[in-house]
């Protein structure tokens, strides 16, 4: 090689040991933090990434399923759902004037031009215009063809009877529950079971049907049928409303029920409210304060009292007792309601003592029992306890403690003549209707159980409690003095030729929140339970406040039993006793 040669082979590069660490680290390091990141997409979050999946890919619906109907004992129809329409404007996609749209859209509304106009002017989409149309208004919508409106279909109750079973149905509220009444307490039974719909959804975001369950696009035809008959209820509610106006009372009602079973075939309460409307009305009238609502009954409760001493024992049917026309006990005075214009009566049998409605001779009466007997006897009718009954709210009577009862002969004294102590005026019914049929306490209802398309029932409440509270003999005799009382003068208010009835007034103080009562304030009510000799039916009256003069429950509610007593006769085609 010639020395001026300066070119050598090139020496081979290579990295440095560190470097060449370094980037097989990062690799191994890499490779490690994917497997650790697939383990943990693949394994450990496997579960919650599935679900997530199948939240995006699946839709879940459940289809509106209308509740079932309410029906009376008749079928006639009390509530059903109903379809309807709500309307929304979209002027932003008018294709003609806001003027024109309002102006064809005012006939099928029935609803003035310019207050149409000024809805649709109020912003440029979105207007709700109106709501709970027909289909009948929203085919006559659909007929104009206008741009820029939208119907939206939805469910609706109607309640066809409007006021008259209300305080019975109750309401459903926007969200379709029921808030009051029936609608409240049987919710259960008045909606139907909810399919639900699998729906998978497409790459395009097309929604289709994955799983689709047997009987989802049926429903059974199964009612809810009551014991309510609406022919009677429309009277009894008819005629109670024109009595709580005449004499401008605070509120009234009417009970008409089957002794022998406690089913109601009217109970109409006033005032109350209209079911469609339920907002304008004020929230105390959706509950049926018959079922409530407390109040003392007194002489009503007369016919009770004088079971209780039978059935004790301490009295028979023939033994009379001594009217004074007034009594004292400790600081207290006790006197009939006529005593200034009859004075004392002397010696009076039963009869006499209901058809006079002696207070002193009642409070002899009684005074046969112990305080501890006779306050046994009230509690073992179960004043204390609520009634069953499916209405909502149902109260249970007061009834002060034994110690309280024995303390003082006043005590005892007031609850002989129906004061001193409250319960519902159902509960009287029920107490009465044991007076009827025997001696045995049936729990009032109104409600007969689901029944199908042949009326053949496919659901009824569990069995009703039925407690025995006296023997047929004691409610025998007790049904022959009311029915005495009836025939006897001052009776014909409520007789009806040809038609054996038994009945009782009462005309109460009402109590006042601070002690005591109130001088002119006044509950008036009357029972009759007919035939006696067979006692089917019950009829119970009570007004609350009359006002006016001659207030009792003989001149006001009594004229009101009559009518809806005459009702039920020919309703139910009761046969005349004798010719």
């Amino acid at each position: 090689m010639p020395p001026w040669d300066t070119k050598t082979t090139p020496r081979p590069y290579r990295l440095p040991v560190q470097r060449l660490g370094l980037v097989w680290g990062l690799l191994i390091f890499s490779l490690l933090a994917l497997g650790f990141n697939l383990y943990h997409l693949q394994i450990y979050r496997a579960p919650a990434l599935l679900e997530q999946a199948r939240n995006q890919q699946m839709i879940y619906m459940r289809p509106y399923i209308p509740r079932r109907a309410i029906v009376d004992r008749a079928g006639n129809l009390l509530a059903t759902d109903r379809l309807v329409f709500t309307l929304y404007a979209h002027p932003n996609q008018f294709k003609i004037s806001r003027e024109a749209v309002a102006d064809r859209l005012a006939r099928p509304l029935s609803q003035d031009v310019q207050q149409l106009l000024t809805r649709l002017n109020q912003r440029e989409s979105g207007i709700s215009v109106a709501g709970n149309l027909s289909e009948e208004v929203a085919d006559q919508i659909r007929a104009l063809r206008l741009d820029g409106l939208e119907l939206v279909r939805q469910y609706s109750r109607l309640y066809p009877q409007q006021e008259l079973v209300s305080d019975v149905v109750g309401y459903v509220d926007l969200d379709h529950k029921g808030q009051a009444g029936l609608e409240y307490t049987q919710e259960k039974a008045l909606e139907r079971d909810v399919r639900t719909l699998q729906m998978s959804r497409a790459g395009n975001g097309a929604l289709m049907p994955d799983y689709l369950p047997d009987g989802l696009l049926g429903f059974d035809d199964q009612r809810l049928q009551l014991t309510i008959d609406m022919r009677l209820q429309r009277v009894a509610r008819s005629l109670l409303k024109q009595q709580v106006e005449a004499y401008q009372a605070k509120r009234g009602a009417v009970i008409v029920m089957d002794v022998n079973d406690g089913s109601l075939l009217a109970l109409a309460c006033e005032p109350t409210f209209d079911p469609n409307q339920y907002s304008r009305f004020d929230f105390k009238l959706f509950k049926n304060w018959a079922v409530t609502d407390l109040y003392e009954p007194g002489s009503t409760f007369k016919p009770i009292n004088v079971a209780i001493a039978l059935e004790a024992g301490v009295i028979t049917a023939d033994d009379t007792f001594h009217d004074a026309g007034r009594i004292k006990l400790e600081t207290w005075e006790i006197s009939n309601h006529d005593y200034r214009r009859v004075g004392a009566r002397g010696n009076l049998n039963i009869t006499q003592i209901l058809s006079f409605s002696s207070n002193v001779a009642m409070v002899e009466l009684v005074k046969r029992l112990t305080p501890q007997q006779y306050h046994e006897a009230l509690h073992n009718l179960d004043l204390t306890k609520p009634l069953g009954i499916e209405l909502p709210g149902a109260a249970a009577g007061q009834l002060k403690p034994l110690a309280s009862f024995q303390a003082s002969p006043v005590e005892v004294a007031t609850t002989a003549f129906g004061q001193g102590f409250s319960l519902t005026p159902l509960k009287l019914a029920q107490l009465h209707g044991a007076i009827a049929n025997g001696g045995l306490l049936v729990t009032p209802h109104v409600v007969r159980g689901l029944v199908d398309s042949e009326n053949s029932l496919t659901w009824e409440p569990e069995e009703r409690r039925i407690k025995r509270v006296f023997s047929p003999e004691t409610t025998e005799i007790v049904r022959r003095k009311m029915g005495e009382t009836i025939d006897a003068p001052g009776g014909e208010v409520v007789r009806i030729p040809g038609y054996e009835i038994g009945g009782k007034s009462g005309t109460s103080q009402k109590a006042s929140p601070t002690g005591g009562y109130f001088r002119d304030l006044k509950i008036v009510s009357f029972v009759a339970t007919l035939p006696i000799t067979s006692p089917q039916y019950l009829v119970l009256v009570v007004i609350d406040e009359p006002k006016g003069q001659d207030l009792f429950g003989s001149t006001v509610a009594a004229p009101l039993v009559k009518s809806v007593t005459e009702a039920l006769i020919a309703i139910e085609g009761l046969p005349p006793a004798t010719p």
